[in-house]
């Protein structure tokens, strides 16, 4: 396959509990010229299959805490995610930033749902994701720039309209996806919010 390559340095956050397909996913990116950056688990698993990968701890420089509950949830990623990239002020105060404008983010949620169908005992408390839903719905709210993937399922969709499109996303994809980030979130707190009011 013959890839256009756009040369701008562009940047994948990807933070996922399911690594099904992540191989798939980190070598059609590179393709059009991702970058990644990630956190614990994930980056180690895409290191491992041969691509490289930006810490976030070291573009934050603020090391993970308590044993991983605090690692995405910092300024330098939600201004990276936030920003409105035609408005003037903002981009001034973004380029001060010295930062990667990251375009996708990738992450699945913690699967609360599904454990709370085994019969086995699981700290459900550690399984209500909190960074995850966060970065999804930044990421979500300013679709007009940056696209927000929740499920495993949509890898190909989203590589599809990257080739469609010269190696970025169309608004209609972003849109598209933004919604489901809402649909599901939502769905995932409501779940959480059903077995604390139970217990």
């Amino acid at each position: 396959m013959v890839v256009r390559k756009n040369l701008k340095r562009k940047f994948a956050l990807i933070s996922v509990f399911e690594k099904k397909n992540l191989k798939y996913l980190c070598y059609n990116l590179v393709k059009y010229n991702y970058n990644f950056i990630s956190s614990g688990s994930t980056g180690k698993k895409i290191r491992e299959l041969g691509f490289k990968c930006q810490d976030i701890s070291k573009l934050t420089k603020f090391k993970e805490m308590f044993g991983g509950r605090v690692k995405t949830l910092n300024p330098i990623i939600y201004s990276s995610l936030l920003y409105v990239r035609d408005d003037k002020k903002h981009k001034q105060q973004f380029l001060s930033l010295n930062i990667p404008e990251i375009d996708i983010v990738v992450v699945n949620l913690y699967p609360f749902k599904e454990n709370l169908k085994k019969k086995k005992s699981v700290n459900m408390v550690e399984l209500i994701d909190i960074g995850g839903s966060s970065l999804l719905r930044a990421a979500a709210k300013n679709f007009k720039y940056v696209t927000p993937l929740i499920n495993v399922s949509d890898y190909k969709k989203l590589i599809n309209n990257l080739k469609k499109n010269n190696g970025t996303t169309d608004i209609i994809f972003r849109k598209k996806m933004a919604l489901k980030v809402f649909k599901q979130t939502s769905q995932y707190d409501k779940i959480i919010s059903r077995w604390l009011n139970e217990k």
